[in-house]
Order: C-alpha cells, then structure tokens, then sequence
C-alpha cells in the first residue's frame, strides 16, 4: 500500500519549517487541505539528484528541497507520501495528497483534469552501459532492449520513438516497462537491458558518477509541473513560486543542481481556468 514519510521524518527534513509552521498562520485554509496545518505531497524518489532516498533513508534532491520551502512560506509543514507515480493522479482524485510534487510532465489532457503549475524544463534521454559506445542517435536504438517507468510521459515517449523508427523502415524497440525507475536502471545493470529512458537530469547524474552513458538526450522537451486537486492552494503555491522566482532563491536552487531555469509565469491551468 502507500507508504507515508513519518511526521518525524518530515521534520528531520525540513526542521525550520516545522518551525516556522507553528509560528506563523498557515496561507491556506485547512479546508484546503488533507491534514490540518500540512502539506501533504507524492514523490517518487528514484530520480536523482531531482529526487530521491540516501544512505540514511531521508528523501533528498531538488524538488524535495522545492517542496519544502513551498511549505515553509505557506506556513505548513511538509510531508511526503512515497508512491510509484502511477498511483499518483488517481490518488490526487482521491484526496490521499495536496500535491504531486514529482516532476509530472505538462500536458493539456492532464490540465484537463488537475490544476497545473509549469515550473520546470525537461526532455527525455536514454542510458545505456558505461562501455557502449555504439549508441549514439535515437535511431541507433532500432531492436534495442529498452526499459522504462509504466503510466508517465516517458513511457509515451518511448511509443512514439518506436513509431518513429518503425515509420522510418527501422526495427522498432523491445520496450519493457517497470514500476519506477531504480529498477529500470538495476534491470539495466543487470544486463537484462539495453538501455534506459529517463529524463535529462537523471540521466546526465548516472553519467556523471560513471554508472551508465548517457547515449541519446534532449529528445521531446516539454514543461513539467506541479499538480493539485485544490484550485486555492494551487493559487497559493504559484505565488509562492512568483516570489521565490523574483528574490532570486528560485534561480538559486536550481543554478545548485545545474538545471536550466526556464520561462515561465506560474499561472495555474486546470479545470474551470
């Protein structure tokens, strides 16, 4: 079942705000919310450095550190639900959480459904082993071996290369899916695959720590988003993103993890906008 990030936990993350929480009135009306005081919000933390567990069992990365200091300036304390994502938009629906916080790619059919904030720039990349260096194009890839996280964009991605390669006379992909990306990558090492697809940022980290070689990136950019079921907190959380973007903390963090800041105004699209 879902496995929930202790109120602990939660503090040992981002102990200031718990802090701050309690000294200050929370932006958003409990009614707003899943849990009086707290900001309840899915990740799936096998994406590093964007967002995942070390050594110690504490979620770390980008949008772990993003989400907190959301919390922080709405005066409410954070917490995680760790979930493969999945399960994300149907518990969204279902009021298990306040907000997917995992890098969920924009979409006009999810706008359609959830309230979105685009926040972030990505494209896809493939992995494959650190000695291949066979693969250097996407069409490099036709009959290739080829894993992915099920339910997300890159797995429609990945369909669509496929397509591509077939429609060009190419052999298309042996597409394989996971319930996330760790175990993608440990399929990967493994030698059960031939590469990998995720997005940029995980991929240049593996190939910057020499797990796997990054092959193939910059394929389908699209802008990634915040999703909420709540149209008021997500009103909230785009003034928040306003205000760190104009102090320059925004910038910061993201200059940090050596992520491009992308423009955007953090207006929420979703239904009834």
């Amino acid at each position: 079942m879902f496995r929930k990030i202790s109120y602990a936990a939660a503090v040992v993350l981002a102990s200031s705000t718990a802090v701050l929480a309690q000294d200050c009135t929370p932006k958003v009306a409990d009614s707003e919310l899943i849990k009086s005081g707290t900001l309840v919000m899915s990740s799936n933390p096998t994406l590093p450095p964007l967002q995942f567990v070390d050594s110690a069992g504490e979620l770390k990365g980008m949008r772990v550190e993003l989400g907190a200091e959301i919390a922080k300036r709405l005066c409410l304390t954070p917490e995680y639900v760790r979930i493969e994502f999945s399960a994300m938009i149907p518990g969204l629906a279902a009021g298990r959480w306040d907000m997917i916080n995992t890098g969920i790619f924009y979409t006009e059919e999810r706008a359609a459904m959830m309230q979105m904030i685009q926040y972030e720039a990505q494209a896809i990349s493939v992995s494959v082993a650190s000695g291949n260096d066979a693969v250097k194009t996407k069409e490099d890839l036709a009959g290739l071996r080829i894993g992915v996280e099920i339910g997300g964009f890159e797995e429609t991605k990945t369909r669509l290369l496929d397509e591509e390669l077939k429609a060009a006379g190419k052999e298309g992909l042996k597409i394989q899916t996971f319930d996330n990306f760790a175990l993608a990558y440990q399929a990967l090492r493994a030698g059960q695959l031939d590469g990998v697809v995720s997005i940029d940022a995980v991929a240049k980290e593996y190939d910057s720590r020499g797990d796997f070689r990054r092959a193939v990136s910059g394929l389908y950019p699209a802008p990634v988003a915040f999703a909420l079921k709540s149209p008021a907190l997500a009103d909230a959380v785009a003034e928040v993103l306003k205000e760190m973007k104009a102090d320059g903390s925004l910038v910061a963090l993201f200059d940090s993890y050596g992520l491009p800041m992308p423009e955007s105004d953090y207006s929420v699209k979703g239904p009834g906008r």
